[in-house]
């Protein structure tokens, strides 16, 4: 596209984006920063500016070594694809300032300490969804569906630019307990699923988000420029979680996959305490995180020259995104994940093919939310799907065989201790045999497959299929 082509494209984005301002205004109550965040955080959300105190005060702290207040953060991203680091006190005061950026997003969860991460994560405040491809009919057609009640209606309605942002203030702020955290997501993929239709968005494929993902502040730049803030509308009221559920279709399984997992994070802690205290204690008390292999860097390296060079249009996003959790599988700084990625910006955005699929910092500051510690066990055959990469399977997880032998030797004689794994001959017994074989070739799953290899009865395997497999309930990844 010459300059002149992109001049006349920005005319119409802009054109488009008052055309939305003056749509919205119509129906809906504009409402400034102030208002909107102080809505979703309430007073006496975060710790009050200078009272140091507040962070001891009575509160509930699940995933940190103390309780009491938190606060909210936000980035500032620059050109680079460095982030300036924002504290948001009790006084909301930080937000006025953030108003004059042209880039800073904010999540609606308060935090302890300085990182946006799973662990430092307190409480959920809003369920927020991303619409991208939006121009009027889109518009219109999302107001209409939240009309007649086919979507949940938001309690807010955000002019992002050249999209548009669905907050759905909850009615009391979720915990977010690492069990809340998994009922969150699935959740909020689940509806992202339903919003994301082919009558409210251009773009066929959903763009799916974790439950931590930043959002433009509102007053700040969008991807227009400052000219052209990120505006706020009120629509409707607060939510309640179990509400949303109803508008997740029954067809597909996914209401009762969401209503399942929801029952199991209900669970009240003290209940917790009493039926699991072994997990309580490592993992409330002493505020460990779930043990996981950590694979060597050469996977990032890999996946990196695979989506720098095998990527197409319609799966950029993910490329980006599956690269974090790589990132975080295998140890890389965050910093070096960030120039990584913001590396990919120019050639990736040299693919689109029309002016609706450009790919923008906006898209890789999203992908980049995937940079956390919940997101490690993403399944292989997602990041297959989402990335459309074929991916090969490593049976020794990027390890060499040496050292996977070692490694899988030593997990065998931890499990069975002093157990005696083998017959008196020296060769395995029937277990030992299926435990070996289970170990080597983690990509089996089917007793029928794992009797026909060994050459031994499908009964002896199911007999202690799922025995072994708790076992062996490892994180692999790659």
């Amino acid at each position: 596209m010459n300059r002149a082509e992109y001049g006349v494209e920005l005319d119409r984005k802009q054109r488009l984006y008052q055309e939305k301002n003056e749509h919205l205004r119509k129906f809906l109550e504009p409402v400034n920063a102030y208002e909107f965040y102080r809505e979703i955080f309430p007073e006496g959300a975060f710790e009050r500016r200078g009272h140091y105190e507040d962070a001891k005060a009575n509160g509930i702290a699940v995933t940190i070594p103390q309780s009491g207040k938190a606060n909210g953060i936000a980035l500032e991203i620059e050109g680079d694809g460095r982030a300036k680091r924002y504290t948001i006190t009790d006084d909301l005061d930080t937000l006025q300032e953030l108003q004059e950026t042209d880039f800073t997003i904010i999540s609606p969860i308060s935090y302890y300490g300085k990182r946006r991460c799973g662990k430092n994560a307190r409480y959920l405040y809003a369920l927020v969804f991303d619409l991208d491809g939006v121009g009027m009919p889109q518009l219109r057609d999302t107001l209409h569906q939240m009309n007649k009640d086919i979507l949940p209606k938001a309690t807010f309605v955000v002019n992002s630019g050249t999209g548009l942002h669905l907050y759905y203030v909850l009615e009391e702020p979720v915990p977010m307990y690492p069990q809340n955290q998994k009922y969150l997501k699935e959740m909020k993929y689940a509806l992202t699923r339903q919003i994301w239709n082919r009558f409210t968005s251009t773009i066929k494929e959903p763009q799916m988000q974790g439950i931590m993902q930043g959002f433009r502040v509102i007053g700040s730049g969008s991807k227009l420029g400052r000219e052209f803030p990120v505006v706020a509308f009120r629509y409707g009221g607060r939510v309640q979680l179990e509400d949303m559920i109803r508008f997740i279709p029954d067809t597909s399984g996914e209401r009762q996959k969401v209503q399942g997992i929801m029952m199991k994070s209900r669970l009240p802690l003290e209940e917790a305490k009493a039926k699991y205290p072994e997990w309580y204690d490592k993992r409330i008390v002493r505020h460990e995180r779930r043990g996981r292999w950590t694979v060597k860097r050469d996977l990032y390296d890999w996946w990196l020259r695979r989506i720098g060079s095998e990527i197409r249009v319609g799966h950029r996003f993910y490329g980006i995104m599956t690269l974090a959790i790589y990132a975080k599988k295998c140890g890389i700084d965050e910093d070096e994940l960030r120039r990584d990625a913001f590396s990919l910006l120019r050639p990736y955005d040299e693919m689109s093919e029309e002016e609706i699929n450009r790919f923008t910092q906006d898209d890789i500051v999203c992908a980049l939310e995937m940079f956390n510690e919940d997101y490690v066990t993403f399944p292989r055959d997602d990041i297959a799907k989402l990335s459309g990469l074929a991916m090969p399977v490593n049976k020794r997880n990027w390890r060499k065989q040496s050292e996977h032998i070692k490694l899988m030797n030593f997990v065998r004689d931890e499990i069975n201790g002093n157990k005696d794994w083998r017959n008196k001959n020296g060769q395995p017994s029937k277990r030992g045999q299926i435990f070996e074989y289970m170990c080597a070739h983690p990509e089996v799953k089917k007793k029928t497959e794992i009797a026909r290899a060994l050459q031994i009865d499908r009964g002896t395997v199911a007999k202690y299929y799922d025995e072994i497999l708790a076992e062996l309930a490892v994180d692999i990844l790659a």
